[in-house]
């Protein structure tokens, strides 16, 4: 598993964007963002509205001056969005003339509108007159709209080619001073656009797009803090060539990184390389047993022609031939391997029976035997899609059921702390396999990841698996070489927490893809309190809501992230309960999604969109966890006295009431002018995120109590007390019965929950995610 360098990749994504001037309108002006849809939505409607008055006469004069005065004002509004387009026109001369043509047509189509209401003779006449005038001035003000959305495309290229004209510089640096200067321009640059491909990937329609500005974003900001690091052991390090190797694959992916950023903006692709593949990732199994789907249905309307039935017979060889990667695995088990070849066997001889079934049908002519293969073929691809999902998802268990990484992770650091290069290479090996049992999951889940973002999402996580796993390898052989080092051990728990987040990552992609199987939406869910004022507690005092600026959201990105974090891991250990029904998982998953939506207003997205409505959805926050920290405090009182689990509670327990005091306390005070302001929506973020460091350490040991003790969350601690005092037993089960549930769990968990937990790091990146 060496870690391999490929050559940097050169390019000008300026001449990119101007080449594509030439295929403006070859591309029939096709609307790929949600800003400029939106802003067509209004006009339409008007138009709309004008043409199809036109159809009945007018037969009042107030009528006939209301249309009048509807037309004069779609004049004067395109009149005012011709000055806005020609201000951006004189200030861009690559967009100048096309600029200047799409305005001009702009305003004269809208003056032809407003002249066509005036009019009283030949209605017929001039509601076709209307009709072309209307087509005329929508087309032109798309024409404005997609020019300028040129220009946005121009911004986000251009910090793009400054980050990586810096990154060049950051690389042949060969002195501190120097690098310190260098990396401070190069985050200055990197939050820059992070703003802008940020604002770009929430734009766009095109989910596929989306998800590649995603990876792309999240390989930079990952990528950020390991580069530094790196960087900082080869500067202190000249001579050690582990080190250097790990530098330069750095280098390489985040350069790849924005070269994908430019793939998906120009539209353009450009010599293929290990992240920026996912460009063009085909299809995968479950995608094609879709298609198969709906072709098969198709055959009950349509002949089965020679044209379909090559199209069925294609479908199910690019299944069988992508089945390999689950038979051919070793960590598929015989019972799943010889179900899917059974399956795929049955699809075949089905297929070839509906063939028979419908050929020499006429169009039209009913047939029972054709209704029962269709039936039954498209029973065996269902049967057979979900047969790879539980081989997949089994395999995703296994792997986190083992959870083997943080003992790998710390023998990796005690072995380079200790100098002992040769148990850093003895450990390798195994490291080595656990990485080759990933790369299956992930390979095993993009080929059941039900939508685009999930498919690319696994595959970007495969090539993370890849290229991660030997550089962590080399930052432990570094840190033995120089087991003194203060920075290679640092540059070594860079890596290590880089693992573990990348492992986080996978595990939601799991519990996504687990969920769509089952029928969930894929997408997470948002716990909303927000009442009407003075109801349910909340102040009734008026406050003028405001939005955090740019400026702002940069400022607490970095904070909001580790939020984001943090509430990730809190998922991932709630879904280690069995029972999700008790309170204190019932108040904990509350908790985590409540902390999501008060992340996502650090980003500017989300349900919250003001101040206020963050300081009502802190509140809220607040009066969950006094009433977790009840929760936690009866569940305590159940525990035997030898329990050493719930002395370990005790401390980040009480953290609970007093960070939910001060944050109940700060929403409660005034806050008046709008750096005051920025300071409470600052205060009311850190104490989140305190919460929710007590809550996921809390968390795990409740589960351990509950599971070694058996300490049951639906059994009333007052009710416990009356028996003791009035000498009645307390029910208790039995080991068989404890062994029995423990069972069935574990079998609804390789069914379908989510496997065990990932530890995450909660250290913020180094890269502000805007």
């Amino acid at each position: 598993m060496a870690a391999t360098v490929t050559a940097p990749v050169t390019y000008s994504s300026l001449e990119s964007v101007n080449s594509t001037s030439q295929k403006f309108e070859a591309k029939g002006m096709e609307i790929k963002t949600k800003s400029v849809e939106q802003t067509l939505v209004p006009l339409v409607t008007q138009i709309t509205t004008l043409v199809n008055h036109k159809e009945s006469a007018l037969k009042s004069e107030r009528s006939k001056q209301a249309l009048v005065r509807v037309g004069q004002a779609v004049q004067v509004a395109v009149d005012r969005f011709v000055q806005v387009g020609i201000a951006i026109a004189d200030e861009n001369n690559d967009i100048q003339e096309d600029m200047y043509d799409a305005c001009n047509e702009a305003k004269k189509t809208g003056r032809n509108i407003a002249e066509l209401t005036e009019r009283r003779n030949n209605a017929d006449s001039t509601k076709s007159q209307m009709v072309r005038a209307a087509r005329g001035l929508l087309s032109a003000i798309t024409r404005v709209l997609l020019l300028a959305d040129r220009i946005v495309l121009k911004q986000l290229l251009a910090a793009k080619d400054k980050v990586t004209t810096t990154l060049s510089k950051l690389e042949g640096i060969t002195s501190f001073t120097d690098f310190v200067q260098a990396f401070n321009k190069f985050g200055s640059e990197m939050v820059e656009l992070a703003h802008l491909s940020g604002d770009r990937q929430n734009d766009l329609k095109d989910e596929r797009y989306r998800a590649l500005i995603g990876v792309a974003r999240a390989i930079l900001e990952k990528c950020t803090m390991m580069l530094l690091t790196a960087c900082k052991v080869c500067l202190r390090h000249p001579e050690c060539k582990s080190s250097k190797q790990v530098r330069d694959t750095v280098f390489v992916q985040m350069r790849n990184a924005l070269q994908l950023i430019q793939m998906v903006v120009t539209e353009e692709e450009t010599t293929p390389t290990q992240e920026n593949n996912i460009f063009n990732i085909g299809p995968n199994i479950d995608q094609l047993l879709k298609d198969f789907h709906d072709t098969v249905e198709l055959t009950k309307v349509v002949l089965i022609d020679t044209k379909l039935r090559t199209k069925l017979h294609q479908y199910v060889e690019s299944v069988s031939d992508g089945l390999q990667d689950f038979t051919d695995s070793a960590y598929t088990t015989h019972e799943h391997r010889e179900k899917i070849l059974v399956y795929v066997d049955r699809l075949r001889i089905d297929l070839d029976s509906l063939v028979r079934a419908g050929t020499g049908l006429r169009l039209g002519e009913h047939s029972d035997e054709l209704e029962d293969t269709i039936v039954k073929t498209i029973k065996t691809s269902q049967g057979l899609r979900k047969e790879l999902q539980d081989a997949a998802l089994d395999q995703a268990s296994d792997v986190f059921r083992l959870n083997e990484d943080p003992e790998m992770l710390r023998l990796f650091k005690e072995a380079g702390i200790a100098g002992d290069l040769d148990k850093v290479e003895a450990q390798a090996l195994a490291f080595k396999e656990h990485c080759d049992h990933l790369l299956e999951v992930c390979k095993l889940m993009k080929h059941v990841a039900g939508n685009e973002t999930l498919k690319i999402t696994a595959q970007h996580i495969e090539s993370s698996v890849r290229s991660l796993g030997p550089q962590l390898l080399l930052s432990a052989q570094s840190l033995a070489l120089y087991p003194t080092s203060k920075i290679a051990k640092e540059n070594l728990d860079v890596f290590c927490d880089s693992w573990e987040s990348l492992l986080t990552d996978l595990s939601l992609v799991v519990k996504e893809i687990n969920d769509l199987c089952h029928g969930g939406t894929g997408e997470r869910q948002i716990y909303m309190s927000l009442p009407k004022s003075g109801k349910h507690g909340t102040s009734p005092r008026i406050m003028q809501p405001m939005k955090l600026d740019a400026d702002e959201q940069a400022k607490i990105a970095k904070l909001g992230l580790e939020v984001k974090l943090l509430t990730s891991e809190l998922d991932i250990e709630t879904e280690k309960w069995d029972d999700q029904t008790n309170d204190l998982i019932r108040r904990a998953k509350n908790m985590s999604s409540m902390a999501y939506s008060m992340y996502l207003f650090t980003r500017g997205e989300g349900p919250l969109k003001t101040t206020q409505d963050l300081f009502t959805q802190a509140e809220y926050f607040a009066e969950e966890g006094n009433k977790l920290y009840q929760n936690i405090k009866q569940f305590l009182l159940q525990c035997p006295p030898s329990c050493k689990e719930a002395h370990d509670c005790q401390s980040p327990c009480d953290i609970l009431p007093a960070s939910s005091q001060q944050l109940h306390f700060m929403v409660k005070s005034p806050a008046s002018g709008k750096a005051a302001t920025f300071s409470k929506v600052d205060f009311c973020i850190q104490e989140t995120k305190n919460v929710l460091v007590a809550v996921v350490k809390v968390l795990p040991l409740c589960h351990v109590i509950s599971t070694k003790y058996s300490v049951d969350f639906h059994r009333s601690v007052a009710m416990q007390k009356w028996r003791i005092q009035h000498g009645v037993a307390i029910p208790n089960d039995d080991t068989e019965s404890i062994r029995s549930s423990k069972s069935e769990a574990s079998a609804l968990r390789r069914q379908g929950r989510k496997p065990g937990p990932v530890t995450t790091n909660t250290t913020p990146s180094a890269f502000d995610r805007i």
